[in-house]
């Protein structure tokens, strides 16, 4: 798989609209619901024009990827890799797939049919837990483990790891065989970032 459709399935989500009306007083509570999810859930992916993350390549501090919030057009944030995001009542979307859903909690599934043939299975392995990462530690990440079968001997594993306040600071792509095993192609950190109004 090269390197820019790893970044645009893995990091292509490189944003998120939070979006919240007014409503009417009697319509109150139903709208806090409704809307509760992709606050919680827009904290995993902070958006807005200007921000910038820049992860290391497989390791290596002389190989990077860097990704900023250019606009906001037609609900979704656009980046410099060519990634769309967005914010909804379910989660954190490009224009194909959800890439994080609530609820943020252990063992949530979902499934992406991005095309005739291509059918992600999506699962949150861990939440509420530390991760590290050369931009530094967190204290609240969300582990999400995307499966995508590629032939009858192949499964194309896409782990992501999300830090609240922060975005995406992990992910990791293998091929796994039918027997288990996985062969690592490529992984991404976060060694640095920079967030509009956050300080960071």
């Amino acid at each position: 798989m090269k390197l820019s459709s790893v970044v645009r399935w893995g990091l292509g989500a490189s944003l998120l609209v939070v979006g919240a009306g007014a409503c009417s007083s009697s319509r109150q509570q139903v709208v806090e619901q409704e809307t509760r999810p992709a606050d919680s859930l827009a904290a995993y992916y902070p958006l807005a024009v200007g921000n910038r993350w820049t992860y290391r390549v497989n390791g290596r501090s002389d190989r990077t990827v860097d990704v900023q919030v250019l606009k906001e057009e037609d609900g979704y944030f656009h980046d410099n890799q060519g990634g769309q995001l967005s914010v909804d009542g379910f989660g954190v979307r490009d224009r194909k797939r959800y890439l994080l859903r609530g609820p943020l909690t252990e063992g949530n599934q979902w499934t992406n049919v991005v095309s005739v043939s291509s059918t992600e299975r999506y699962q949150i392995l861990q939440a509420g837990v530390p991760c590290e990462a050369p931009a530094g530690s967190f204290q609240n990440c969300v582990r999400v483990e995307a499966r995508n079968r590629v032939d009858g001997q192949t499964t194309l594993v896409n782990a992501l790891t999300f830090a609240e306040g922060v975005g995406l600071v992990r992910i990791v792509v293998s091929a796994e065989k039918s027997n288990g095993e996985r062969m690592p192609q490529t992984w991404l950190e976060l060694a640095s970032f920079k967030l509009q109004d956050s300080g960071r």
